[in-house]
């Protein structure tokens, strides 16, 4: 890649819920996108879908008035994937989590775009130095890994292999930047820091239903009028701060003696306590959250979780 590589023909590889709610992202923000699939009727059919989706949102007020015929005059449907990257800029590549199928579609789409390109990997949990060896010039190969979904969750984590050139990272951020995204530089581990958090949440949830401890809805019930209230404002790190560290190693000394070892407290927090630190009561912590400001901290929350409950009562009852 050059310095002078400027990012304004898109392509998705995989035209499916996410991969076109990617596509509506990046035509309304003004590049012209092309979509692929496994054959041309399918991204064709994408297309129709997406606008037709676009209209639906803008009814809905989801979507910003105008956003479908913007959507409809830079979107497109490719007859194959190498007519799809032959003049691409930028190629999101978001087809199912197989590594069979990705290995496939990454040679396809290294073979037939230009070597100016810089590719991207949607996986969800695949490290990408692992798929790094299925692209020619894996120095442009990067992991983007959107939300589902894709219009509406505002991180992307972008995840580089150790080929991936410092500009490709840069000038990647910057695009995902401009659409409005909070993105993140994640380290290339499985599944990357939010589906390696969400899916050991699920397991243990899991675990519960298979050990008749609760069930699916008491679950869901649960999480999202608790812990999960306090998600949207406050990580794990902060929300361990602010309740207490001494706590947390309480209630995994507790959790240990029923559940065994997996429940053991964490060594950096059994570490922290012992040294006194007990989250932002005594200054420190994780997060390092100047005790001073504890008042402001907790005026912030109250706020946070009163609007967060009014919108809750808005919106009415999960319809599922």
């Amino acid at each position: 890649m050059t310095g002078s590589h400027k990012i304004s023909e898109i392509a998705v590889v995989g035209s499916g819920y996410m991969g076109g709610g990617m596509a509506q992202v990046f035509t309304m923000a003004g590049y012209n996108c092309v979509v692929a699939d496994a054959t041309a009727e399918l991204a064709h059919a994408s297309v129709e879908r997406l606008l037709s989706e676009a209209r639906s949102f803008e009814k809905q007020g989801l979507f910003p008035a105008g956003s479908r015929d913007e959507i409809a005059a830079r979107l497109s449907a490719a007859e194959s994937i190498e007519d799809a990257v032959a003049k691409a800029d930028y190629i999101a590549e978001v087809v199912s989590e197989r590594m069979d199928v990705k290995d496939s579609v990454l040679a396809r789409i290294s073979g037939a775009a230009p070597s100016s390109a810089i590719i991207a990997s949607n996986t969800s949990a695949i490290p990408i130095e692992i798929l790094a060896a299925s692209v020619e010039l894996p120095d442009r190969f990067v992991g983007v890994h959107w939300m589902n979904p894709a219009p509406f969750v505002p991180t992307v984590e972008i995840i580089p292999s150790s080929h991936t050139s410092p500009e490709v990272m840069d000038k990647t951020e910057e695009l995902i930047k401009g659409l409005g995204k909070v993105t993140s530089r994640v380290s290339d581990v499985a599944g990357f820091v939010a589906n390696r958090l969400q899916f050991a949440l699920f397991q243990e949830a899991v675990r519960m239903v298979e050990e008749g401890a609760s069930t699916p809805e008491l679950i869901d019930e649960v999480v999202s009028n608790s812990f999960g209230f306090r998600l949207p404002f406050f990580g794990p790190f902060a929300g361990a701060d602010m309740a207490g560290l001494d706590v947390y190693v309480g209630a995994y000394e507790s959790l240990s003696k029923a559940y065994g070892e997996r429940y053991a407290a964490p060594k950096l927090l059994s570490d922290l306590v012992a040294q006194g630190d007990f989250g932002i009561k005594t200054g420190g912590g994780f997060r390092g959250m100047d005790p001073s400001r504890i008042n402001e901290i907790v005026s912030y929350r109250n706020r946070a979780y009163t609007a967060l409950a009014k919108l809750k009562e808005e919106l009415g009852p999960f319809p599922g």
